[in-house]
C-alpha cells in the first residue's frame, strides 16, 4: 500500500483497517476500524482532511478528494464519510459529507458541499450536484440525482449486513497479506 506523507501530515489507519497495496492514501486522512480501501483507489487528502468512519469500504477504482481553500470558497469543503458506508466501485466523492449507513452506487459522483444524509441508497451512476443535501430513508437516482422513495426495512436492513460483509472480506485479505507492499 502507498501511504504518503504530505506536508509533514501522514495518513491515519484505525484498527484492522485494510488499505489494498495499489491503493494510494496522502495527507491528512483517517481511515476507521475495520475499514476498507480496496486496489486502485486514491484517497488524496493534500489540501484539506478527509474523515472515513468504521466499517466503512471504499471500492475498486474510486477517487476520494476535497475542496481546498480559497477565493471562491474560503473555508473549502472536507470530505466527510460516516460509519457503515458502502461506496460502491469507480464512485468519486469531491468535498462532500456523508452520514451513516449509506450505499453509493457504482460509478456515482458525489460533488462539493453535498450533505447525504443518515440511511440513503444512491443508485448507480447517479450525479449528487454541489449543494444538495439528501434526506434521511430514501432512495436517489439520476443525473441529477432525485429523490425516488422511502426506503423499506430490507433495504435498510442492508446498511449493516453489507458493512459487516465487506469487515469480513478485508478480514481475509488482511491474513494473505494483501496490504502490504510486494
Amino acid at each position: 500500500m502507498t501511504i504518503r506523507t504530505y506536508q509533514n501530515t501522514t495518513p491515519q489507519l484505525g484498527e484492522r483497517a485494510f488499505v489494498d497495496s495499489t491503493a494510494v492514501v496522502i495527507g491528512d486522512v483517517q481511515l476507521g476500524a475495520d475499514s476498507s480501501v480496496w486496489p486502485l483507489t486514491v484517497i488524496r487528502g493534500d489540501m484539506h482532511r478527509i474523515r472515513i468512519g468504521a466499517r466503512t469500504s471504499v471500492q475498486d477504482a474510486s477517487v476520494l478528494h476535497i475542496t481546498h481553500a480559497g477565493p471562491f470558497n474560503p473555508d473549502g469543503y472536507p470530505l466527510i464519510i460516516g460509519d457503515d458506508v458502502t461506496i460502491g466501485h469507480k464512485v468519486m466523492l469531491h468535498g462532500c459529507t456523508l452520514g451513516n449507513r449509506i450505499l453509493v452506487g457504482m460509478g456515482s459522483i458525489v460533488m462539493d458541499g453535498a450533505v447525504v444524509q443518515d440511511d440513503v441508497v444512491i443508485g448507480a451512476g447517479s450525479l449528487v450536484p454541489p449543494g444538495k443535501v439528501l434526506e434521511s430513508g430514501y432512495l436517489y437516482v439520476g443525473s441529477p440525482a432525485k429523490q425516488i422513495r422511502a426506503l423499506n426495512e430490507k433495504e435498510m436492513a442492508f446498511f449493516t449486513y453489507s458493512a459487516a460483509n465487506y469487515v469480513k472480506l478485508k478480514d481475509l485479505h488482511r491474513a494473505e497479506g494483501y496490504d502490504q507492499e510486494t
